[in-house]
């Protein structure tokens, strides 16, 4: 499939937020205009199969997402066991997991395959920082939301951040086989 030096493939997920707020061209226009080519895209409610694949369940998994999320209350100066009921960085993993499981499955998502050398970086450099609000100006997130993690830990759900990037080629090669079969994919 790949036909150049470098060329990759990402996925692209325009989550219900985005969705439900009509951005999904400009979400394409931006990737179209840096000269990656669209190779696949759905629009798609996703069911709890393919949900529970995309947010891995794996303890390692939990304890990086935990982590992370135990640094934002100590940022913000938050309770994490008042509002949690665990510091233990696994068991919040796996509450955050559950919430981005909810929030994906709550509408329609619009999958999208993109192609183009070092996409996965310039993919994640475009969509900015996961909080909105510590992302750059001209990135989506930075752009089209303004959420951040205190907002969401003290409501008890995933950041609204319009998008999700593959974060990795292997990442990247996992998703494009979880979101799409090898007929929706076009190689022009």
């Amino acid at each position: 499939m790949k036909n150049v030096i470098n060329e990759e493939y990402t996925v692209v997920l325009v989550k219900p937020d985005g969705v439900k707020r009509g951005i999904i061209g400009e979400v394409i226009s931006r990737f179209e205009r840096v000269g990656l080519k669209l190779s696949a895209a759905k629009l798609i409610w996703v069911d709890e199969t393919t949900v529970g694949k995309h947010y891995v369940d794996d303890n390692e998994y939990h304890k990086t997402v935990g982590e992370k999320t135990l640094e934002n209350y100590k940022k913000y100066g938050l309770d994490v066991k008042e509002n949690l009921g665990t510091d233990n960085p696994v068991e919040i993993g796996k509450m955050i997991r559950k919430w981005n499981m909810e929030f994906l499955s709550s509408g329609p998502v619009f999958a999208m395959l993109w192609v183009g050398p070092g996409a996965v970086p310039l993919v994640r450099k475009m969509v900015g920082h996961t909080f909105p609000s510590e992302a750059l100006p001209g990135t989506i997130r930075g752009d089209y939301s303004l959420e951040s993690a205190q907002v969401a830990n003290t409501l008890k759900r995933p950041a609204r951040n319009i998008v999700h990037a593959s974060g990795n080629t292997k990442e990247a090669e996992f998703e494009r086989k979880l979101w799409f079969k090898e007929e929706e994919i076009y190689n022009y």
